[in-house]
């Protein structure tokens, strides 16, 4: 175990390496300037202005100081669009609500896709199992900002119940949480459904049954323990997703998240907010995979 737990650590450092690597490499490989809406600047200034963030250097010299800079003292730049900030500064502040938002989404998917996956595989014949199917097939095909809309119009214009911005109490995070929390509860119900139904035909269930157990205490004890290790498996990179990939979300309901400031800072070329957003991101994904990874060894020794 210690041996998987090494090398785990230095695939996540390895990784996270290469991924901060290549978005720096890939923004400066991007058209345009983070000076480009000063035009009319004359070129002393514009060269003072490169001089101050360090981007008159040559890139080799820049990356050189930005990965000393966060690996030596997590520091993540200056912000050049958000005068006298830091990049720290401003995703640490807009990192709880993305998190918030993504962890909420999680548990409603993870809670209400088991219950409906497990009841669609009880009933396949009857209205509830069916209702289940066409249900979550359709809600994986549909893109998150078509259910927004369609949220933001019933419960936020039509019947006024909700609102339909910003992130200032409880009943601000329903139409975005369950927006969110809408394609992941669908898939985990389709791998719930597909686990329960084989683990009905396992042999040992059979036997259960033929000893005159319960159902409800069969399903409990032996067919959801058999499901854990595939919702763990789709679990850990759904958890990284919903948090880092909230961006969309983020932007229809005018939240102060990261997503926020990860689309307005690339369309700015804010290089060092960009860079910053996607270290988080990246430390996020890497290392709830790797714990998810560990759980599932440590759960079943043979799971590689």
């Amino acid at each position: 175990m210690l041996k998987l737990v090494l090398a785990k650590f230095f695939s996540f450092l390895i990784t996270f390496f290469l991924l901060v690597s290549a978005s720096f490499f890939l923004l400066r490989l991007l058209p345009g300037s983070p000076f480009d809406e000063g035009r009319f600047l004359s070129p002393e200034i514009l060269a003072n202005m490169e001089a101050k963030y360090g981007l008159d250097q040559d890139l080799i010299t820049q990356y050189c100081r930005y990965i000393s800079k966060l690996f030596l003292h997590a520091d993540l730049g200056p912000s050049l669009k958000y005068p006298n900030r830091d990049v720290n500064d401003i995703l640490f502040n807009a990192l709880p609500i993305s998190l918030e938002l993504g962890l909420c989404a999680f548990l409603i998917a993870l809670i209400g896709g088991v219950v409906l996956g497990t009841l669609s595989a009880l009933y396949p014949h009857k209205a509830i199992g069916r209702l289940v199917s066409l249900i979550s097939g359709v809600s994986m095909s549909v893109p998150s900002f078509i259910f927004a809309g369609i949220l933001i119009g019933i419960f936020g214009l039509w019947l006024n119940l909700l609102p339909v911005a910003l992130w200032e109490g409880p009943e601000y995070m329903i139409l975005p949480v369950l927006t969110l929390s809408i394609a992941p509860l669908a898939y985990i119900t389709r791998i719930t459904r597909s686990t329960v139904i084989d683990t009905l035909n396992k042999e040992f269930v059979k036997t259960a049954l033929a000893k005159g157990q319960r159902e409800i205490k069969i399903i409990i004890n032996h067919v959801l323990p058999n499901c854990l290790i595939p919702i763990l498996t789709v679990a850990g990179p759904l958890v990284a997703i919903l948090i880092t990939g909230s961006f969309v979300v983020e932007y229809i309901f005018a939240l102060p998240g990261m997503g926020k400031y990860f689309v307005t800072a690339f369309i700015n070329r804010d290089y060092f907010l960009v860079s910053g957003t996607v270290v988080i991101f990246s430390i996020i994904l890497l290392t709830v995979n790797t714990l998810v990874d560990l759980l599932i060894v440590a759960i079943s020794p043979k799971a590689d």
